[in-house]
């Protein structure tokens, strides 16, 4: 290989997998009965892991013993990111893990919101990943649409049936109204979550209001939300009482907005509908919707309904304990996929996110899950409460392990990879041929030791493609590391390089490690040195290959960039030590 210094167009260690941090069982109540509570009832355990399942006998398992219709729900007004993903995963891991089905609906009624694009993102999120859906948008099904834009009609019905049931009402208070009662709710001692008076309710009659609404006049349609919500069980957090807080000297009342003044409906009427005719039978979402279920149970109870099961998944955070945002690394996944990650390696990182799999007394912990070890192993038992840290670390962890087996176990893989990194290389460095016997050497010794292929574009690797310029900063490194120990480091280093640079080139690369035990032996008794320890005689020859970065071993390294390559190198570092 002929390597010339050339332009450079564009000049990165695993860590136990952070656990979810279990939380207490949340309690909020007050001396007065119409204020709020919210309690969940915490779930008793044996260990330190607050887990579905762990307690008690097998029968209390909370797995499902029929088949499970899931879905999964996202709004197209952005890409896919992490939260999203592991939201997605443990919906399709609970319907695949008991013979069911999973759904795709895309909530996207909130026209003004929408990214263009978005909605092609989330499908070719999911297809990488290879999570297959059952039914959806563009796959279709018994119950199609699967676009909430798509079903105004059938949600027009239902806000009629409710219109004429009496559980829910016409308003039409203008903006300036509504902002007036929101602030004096904040003023009130003390104060309420809630702030509706039922203005419209109480001053309208049906006839009224429907005379009113077919003169053209803007409204809303509002829940009469009952005197106290349903108490529910979640379950993951148990029995959940969730009421609004009043001020009892001034009643205001909860009432959700169902049908907006554009006719679209809001996410809380949309989702209820939509799961009750899609037939969904669990609804595994975000904890912060914990706080609407209450709503959306009264909403089926109104038109009596029966309601699925309720799954409300923790939080995830940063390792600081922060809300895992887009500047803190919750990034698109389809951006992670750009910048080298697996699809392997974020479908095992995201799964660990609050779920850990059932393990027998003494059994070892199982931490690597492919997707299909992810259906068959997948059981909500084991869901934890508490926020899930998220260090990216171990999504580095993760990547490198699937890399490394990919690379020595998937033919096909190898060979995009080979395509891949010649691309890599390409895009940074200028003018540098490199044949294809070299692109091979450099993934098959390389390629297991890369946490992902694009850091073979990192600084660390670029004595793999230009011969060094500057050896002053790790020569001056090595110096003072070893001077200590060896006071008169710099002429054996000096002499050892001299040596080696006057070897046989064939002896080099034939007989390598024979030739420094030799060249360590005449350097000690030149040197009146007793036990020169070998490895400052290795370290000397490495540093005049790599400057100073790590890599494999020396005799692979020396075998790959050839010995001419070696001994010019040589010549740059001993005109560095003169």
């Amino acid at each position: 290989m002929n390597f010339q210094l050339c332009k450079l167009v564009v000049s990165q260690r695993p860590s136990p997998y952070a656990r979810a941090f279990h939380s207490s069982a949340i309690k909020r109540s007050s001396t007065s009965g119409n204020n709020s509570k919210f309690t969940l009832k915490k779930k008793t355990t044996s260990g330190s892991n607050e887990q579905l399942g762990k307690s008690g006998s097998e029968s209390e398992s909370k797995q499902p013993k029929t088949p499970v219709r899931a879905r999964f729900a996202p709004s197209p007004t952005g890409l896919l990111h992490l939260g999203s993903l592991r939201t997605a995963l443990y919906n399709y891991l609970i319907a695949k893990s008991t013979s069911g089905q999973f759904l795709l609906r895309l909530e996207d009624t909130d026209q003004k919101r929408l990214v263009e694009g978005a909605e092609k993102n989330i499908y070719d999120t999911l297809k990488w990943l290879g999570v297959k859906i059952d039914e959806g948008p563009e796959e279709g099904g018994p119950h199609a649409p699967y676009r909430q834009s798509e079903r105004t009609d059938i949600y027009a019905g239902y806000a009629t049936k409710m219109l004429n049931n009496g559980s829910a009402y016409r308003c039409f208070c203008s903006k300036e109204r509504l902002d007036g009662l929101r602030d004096s709710a904040r003023l009130l001692k003390p104060p309420t979550t809630v702030s509706y008076d039922r203005h419209c309710l109480n001053h309208h009659t049906k006839e009224e209001s429907d005379l009113k609404a077919a003169n053209g006049e803007e409204y809303t349609i509002r829940f009469k939300s009952p005197e106290r919500y349903p108490v529910f069980t979640d379950l993951l957090h148990g029995t959940i009482n969730h009421q609004p807080q009043v001020n009892p000297f001034d009643k205001r009342y909860d009432d959700p907005i169902l049908v907006k003044s554009d006719k679209l409906p809001t996410y809380h009427f949309a989702n209820v509908i939509d799961d009750h005719l899609m037939k969904i039978t669990h609804v595994v979402r975000g904890e912060e919707w914990l706080a609407s279920t209450a709503k959306h149970i009264a909403m089926y109870d109104a038109f009596g309904w029966s309601k699925p099961d309720f799954i409300h998944i923790p939080l995830l955070t940063t390792t600081e304990d922060k809300k895992l945002s887009k500047r803190s690394g919750d990034i698109d996944i389809l951006s992670l996929k750009s910048k080298g990650y697996l699809a392997e390696a974020l479908i095992n990182f995201s799964s660990l996110f609050g779920w850990s799999p059932k393990r027998e007394h003494g059994e070892k912990m199982k931490e690597f899950f492919s997707l299909k070890d992810l259906e068959k192993n997948f059981n909500i038992d084991g869901l934890t409460i508490g926020n899930a840290k998220v260090d990216f670390r171990k999504l580095d962890y993760f990547n490198k392990y699937y890399l490394s087996e990919k690379l020595k176990n998937n033919k096909a893989f190898f060979d995009e990879s080979l395509i891949k990194i010649q691309d890599l290389i390409n895009s940074k460095y200028e003018y540098l041929n490199l044949s294809n016997e070299y692109l091979n050497k450099i993934l098959t010794n390389f390629g297991p030791t890369l946490t992902k292929l694009n850091d073979i574009q990192n600084k660390e690797f670029e004595y793999l493609f230009v011969t060094p310029n500057n050896y002053q900063e790790p020569l001056n490194l090595f110096l003072s590391k070893n001077v200590k120990k060896i006071e008169n480091i710099s002429d054996i280093v000096k002499s050892v390089l001299t040596d080696v640079r006057n070897v046989d080139d064939g002896v080099l690369l034939n007989n390598l490690d024979q030739t420094l035990n030799e060249i360590t032996q005449n350097t000690a008794e030149k040197f009146s040195i007793e036990n020169l320890p070998k490895r400052i005689i290795f370290q000397t020859v490495r540093l005049a290959v790599s400057a100073g970065n790590p890599g494999v071993s020396l005799p692979i390294m020396i075998d790959m960039l050839g010995v001419n390559e070696l001994k010019l190198r040589i010549d740059l570092l001993l005109k560095e030590l003169d």
